[in-house]
């Protein structure tokens, strides 16, 4: 008996010892199932958030209105050849539904791109904008070679040739340095591209003309030495900054490519600059019709629109109005540099456009201010053919722009083009 009892006492202590601790494993156990399945809860709720945001990553919600973004030209314009024509208007429809009412003047972009059509030119381009608002009424481009071209030719810059004279001339008229009636003596052929033969002798036969029969004529000789002799190169640069080169937010919300004008040094390079014949001297379609309105403006330079109305859901969104951007020139500038281009189409480079029947009754009808250009470029390669214009003179509707770049085989001139751009538009204005 002794020794069953000395047996048991040893198992008895062991429990003596370890029960407090068999009852702190049951109350932990206690505590943490609970909060397991706390967690459990919460890891599922988790689960269930990410999945409802990977959702709708995968799918966006509803764009905000194009209306009152700062793309909307940009959009406007790559609708343009999709856009549907009821007569009146051209109506078309962005990517988020919104219904886009065209400032386009169908009728005109009809006639000019089917005279496009008939013609095929390598390349053209044409732009139309009414003056006092900006709203702009023909935007396309044309090629019979590389249909992918035409969207953005636009908005793309290409040696400017002698519509920059407008610019010259411009300049000289802000200082003062010249009239439209004002006289000029020099040497060489009215189309010479070497500056080191313009300057007229002392005592030598030199030619003569005035600023408006040098303007009409499109006369680099005479422009060339306005630019060196009269005008001086930080003038010149000045009125480049004034009608917008060299700057890349001139536009706002228009894709177009900032237009160069290169600060020059030499007097033959300036005299190249001031007529026209520098390569590097470029302009955008878009910035040539912009630059054009505001001339005809009387030197109100007014913001690009491209659309009238929107409305999404049946809503009207509100979009841009017209606003001027700033005063490029002075309306007595304006007015004196428009007399100088009243006789191009008459007697001027592009008289031999307006001979046809309709062309010969437009000029009979009204003023048409107009500036050709021509200059071989490599961007395309090709021939480019300028012609911009504003009409009425005295009361100006529409300012236009266009540009043909032709091969080794002429189809047209960009004047032909601009011929049939304004009979069209004031046939329909009548």
């Amino acid at each position: 008996m002794r020794d069953f009892k000395h047996l048991g006492r040893p198992e008895k202590n062991f429990f003596q010892r370890h029960w407090k601790g068999a009852a702190l494993c049951i109350a932990l156990a206690f505590l943490l199932i609970p909060l397991s399945l706390l967690l459990v809860r919460k890891g599922a709720q988790a689960v269930s958030s990410w999945q409802e945001s990977r959702h709708q990553t995968v799918t966006p919600p509803k764009p905000q209105s194009l209306a009152s973004g700062d793309n909307l030209f940009a959009t406007a314009s790559d609708l343009i050849p999709a856009a549907i024509s009821n007569g009146e208007r051209l109506t078309a429809t962005s990517p988020d539904g919104t219904i886009l009412n065209l400032s386009i003047h169908p009728a005109l972009q009809q006639r000019v791109m089917g005279y496009l059509q008939t013609t095929r030119p390598a390349y053209a381009v044409f732009v139309a904008v009414e003056p006092a608002t900006g709203r702009v009424l023909s935007l396309l481009g044309y090629s019979a070679i590389d249909p992918n071209w035409q969207q953005n030719a636009a908005y793309q810059v290409y040696p400017m040739a002698s519509l920059f004279k407008m610019v010259t001339a411009a300049a000289a008229l802000e200082n003062h340095k010249i009239n439209p009636s004002t006289v000029l003596e020099f040497r060489g052929r009215l189309v010479s591209e070497t500056p080191r033969n313009w300057d007229p002798k002392p005592r030598g036969r030199n030619n003569r003309m005035d600023m408006t029969e040098a303007m009409s004529k499109s006369v680099n000789p005479v422009y060339g030495l306005v630019a060196s002799d009269l005008v001086g190169k930080q003038a010149l640069q000045q009125a480049c900054t004034r009608f917008g080169f060299n700057r890349p937010l001139l536009l706002p919300g228009v894709p177009a490519v900032p237009s160069p004008a290169p600060l020059v040094e030499t007097t033959h390079d300036l005299r190249l600059q001031g007529c026209g014949l520098d390569h590097d001297l470029k302009v955008s379609p878009i910035h040539a019709a912009a630059i054009t309105a505001a001339i005809a403006n009387r030197g109100s330079l007014m913001a690009p629109r491209l659309v009238d109305q929107a409305t999404l859901d049946g809503k009207l969104l509100k979009v841009p109005t017209s606003r001027e951007l700033e005063r490029v020139i002075s309306p007595e500038t304006a007015n004196s540099l428009t007399s100088m281009l009243l006789n191009t189409v008459t007697s001027g480079t592009s008289r031999k456009a307006f001979r046809s029947y309709e062309g010969r009754r437009l000029v009979s009808e009204m003023k048409i201010a107009a500036k050709t250009g021509s200059i071989d470029g490599d961007s395309p390669k090709g021939h480019y053919s300028w012609f911009a214009a504003y009409a009425p003179a005295d009361k100006p509707r529409i300012a236009l722009v266009a540009l043909v770049i032709n091969g080794d085989r002429w189809k047209i001139k960009a004047s032909n083009l601009g011929e049939q751009a304004l009979t069209e538009f004031f046939r329909q204005e009548r």
